[in-house]
């Protein structure tokens, strides 16, 4: 059984749209568009969300790995 690896998991989710979780409490939701080693990522048509509710639209984000919780799809 192949034992899937997480930039595996983000290659797969490439211009999909996806959900960033940070450790600030803010969610990121818009299409990914690269990422590299770090887990840093580009996010397009991106909707910032603080506790649930969209605060800003944006077209284009860079987060820092380092930042970030937990990375879903939508």
């Amino acid at each position: 059984m192949e034992q899937a690896r997480p930039l595996d998991a983000l290659n797969k989710a490439r211009d999909k749209r996806v959900i960033v979780e940070l450790k600030n409490n803010k969610q990121y939701t818009g299409k990914l568009k690269s990422f590299d080693i770090h887990i840093n990522i580009v996010l397009e048509d991106v909707e910032e969300r603080i506790n649930g509710e969209v605060t800003r639209k944006l077209n284009g984000v860079f987060i820092r790995g380092d930042t970030i919780t937990v990375i879903s799809t939508e």
